[in-house]
């Protein structure tokens, strides 16, 4: 075990005199090596919390770039980069607070064909994503890898953590077999994320991440932490070892990374019963007069930052239940912010039998900002 140099010892002296860290467990510290996973919002406080404490060796998986709706809450990031890569900004953010550690980036995107490489020379994960595929994916890597796995998710105003380590407790399946619907997760850029609650969600994964290198018997491992930051209240619940799960249970099914797009049902449907339709398309037949339905599958604060003039707001959840609003005898064009949820929008109609056509404006009220109407807010 590589030795801490005076100025590492200068530098955390209010570790060391720590009757849990002393010297020793500041020299884990410094050869441990944690990997986290997403540069966004959790991974940004855990990675800063993760340096200042003296974490040697920091990976950082990301392939995004920062843009300027991130800063609200990626506190890694500043200004001055945007359009950089996140791995690449989050790697110099670092090297402002501590430069004494080591960090590797990996500006790609994990998938089943390259996390067990990514994730091998790793003691710990931190998963910082904000999606289902990548929780399932990272979850089985650490399982196969025999990795502990920090867990932290936030939406809106809440947060869950939780520590999974399938030699000692639950894995991730245990807790949540099978994934939701894509239709009603929604990502942070749909659904919106308070600012701060990513800074106390990643705070608490770097505690545990430190907790572990320390050797501490008393981490998230069989719980799962629940915040709800806008009453702040902190909540708890059991996570006992699913026996029957396909993956850590005792007769395994999943040996191997699968393709977890398809296992979450994340892809895209194909057209059936709809088609698609640009933004100057649908521009065009509003200039001419056209009588259509112009509906608005996304949330009312969506709808109220900006939406398209004479569209009528009907969020994906209700959207079945207001089927009768819907004029049948007109062209009904729908839309959300990325063309996304529009999709399950006109295949839940479908499938409901609505009998009016259908069209699907691609790439949603981005598309339309960008080229028709400047004026609308990014979001």
């Amino acid at each position: 075990m590589e030795e801490l140099t005076q100025e590492e010892i200068t530098r955390y002296s209010r570790h060391i005199i720590l009757p849990n860290v002393g010297m020793d467990g500041q020299k884990r510290l410094k050869n441990a090596r944690v990997l986290i996973v997403g540069g966004g919002a959790l991974g940004s406080s855990s990675a800063l919390y993760l340096a200042a404490a003296g974490v040697g060796n920091i990976g950082i998986v990301d392939f995004d770039r920062v843009d300027v709706t991130n800063l609200q809450r990626q506190i890694i990031h500043t200004n001055d980069n945007v359009g950089k890569l996140k791995t690449q900004s989050a790697k110099e953010g670092i090297a402002r607070l501590n430069p004494l550690v080591n960090v590797t980036v990996f500006n790609t995107k994990l998938t089943s064909d390259n996390a067990l490489d990514i994730i091998k020379d790793f003691y710990i994960v931190v998963d910082c994503t904000d999606n289902f595929p990548a929780r399932y994916l990272i979850n089985d890597a650490c399982v196969l890898l025999d990795k502990p796995l920090v867990y932290g998710s936030i939406f809106r105003f809440d947060a869950y953590s939780s520590v999974f380590w399938a030699k000692k407790g639950a894995c991730y399946r245990c807790l949540f077999p099978s994934p939701p619907p894509p239709e009603l997760t929604p990502s942070c850029g749909e659904g919106g994320v308070f600012g701060v609650l990513p800074g106390i969600i990643g705070s608490i994964q770097a505690n545990e991440v430190i907790k572990l290198i320390l050797g501490s018997n008393d981490t998230l491992v069989g719980r799962l932490l629940i915040l709800d930051a806008w009453k702040m209240r902190f909540t708890q619940i059991k996570v006992q070892k699913d026996e029957n799960c396909p993956l850590c249970g005792k007769n395994p099914t999943i040996k191997k990374l699968i393709d977890y797009e398809d296992f979450c049902a994340v892809k895209i449907p194909e057209n059936g019963g709809f088609e698609n339709i640009g933004a100057r398309a649908l521009k065009k037949k509003i200039d001419k007069g056209e009588k259509i339905n112009i509906i608005d599958v996304r949330e009312v604060f969506e709808f109220e930052m900006g939406h398209i003039k004479g569209s009528i707001n009907i969020p994906l959840n209700s959207l079945i239940s207001r089927m009768s609003e819907i004029d049948e005898s007109k062209e009904s064009v729908l839309l959300c912010k990325s063309g996304v949820r529009s999709v399950y929008a006109a295949h839940s109609l479908i499938k409901e039998g609505f009998k009016g056509k259908i069209l699907n404006l691609q790439d949603g009220i981005i598309e339309w900002a960008l080229k028709i109407d400047k004026s609308l807010a990014e979001y």
